[in-house]
């Protein structure tokens, strides 16, 4: 299966009871920074969670902005693109297929607000890309969809980046 790869900040999205932290990749808590993603988080009605997945906000038109999410000035904007789910009230997903978690997260986030389901494609996974370079995307993010959750970096996730995306060339440029 292929998804969408957007220029955020990987999040994985935490809420036991009332308590959510939302952990970047060196491990910091922005739940303060976030406040549209944890009040979805508290919205759910499970007891307890951890979803996978990339802070966003999206230009005019409708692609993720980077630019604008990294200037701070649009926090209380920003929002989830959940992709995985790792824990529901107390079970541990991550030995199930990702088919079968991205089927609970679905259905648990239909009325969310402030997580979107980060849908994925079936098909070539090379026209796909195609499609997304045409739109100015980031690239795509090709998955097994029959796999355990892995952490960290894994050859199950394979990410292939538009060259000719802005986080591409912000990475060039060494303005990130």
């Amino acid at each position: 299966m292929h998804e969408i790869k957007h220029d955020g900040y990987r999040m994985i999205a935490r809420r036991t009871g009332d308590r959510v932290r939302l952990y970047t990749r060196r491990g910091f808590n922005w739940a303060d920074r976030y406040p549209r993603i944890v009040e979805a988080l508290r919205s759910l009605r499970v007891r307890s969670i951890v979803i996978d997945g990339e802070a966003v906000i999206c230009g005019t038109e409708g692609k993720s902005d980077f630019d604008k999410l990294h200037s701070g000035a649009y926090d209380a904007s920003v929002f989830l693109y959940a992709f995985d789910l790792i824990e529901l009230d107390g079970e541990d997903l991550r030995p199930e297929a990702l088919e079968l978690r991205k089927s609970k997260l679905e259905k648990l986030l239909a009325r969310s607000d402030g997580i979107r389901f980060s849908e994925h494609l079936d098909g070539d996974g090379a026209i796909i890309f195609a499609h997304a370079c045409k739109l100015e995307l980031e690239g795509i993010v090709s998955k097994r969809r029959d796999l355990p959750y892995r952490s960290g970096r894994c050859r199950a996730w394979v990410k292939i980046k538009n060259p000719a995306s802005a986080a591409v060339l912000r990475i060039q440029d060494g303005t990130w």
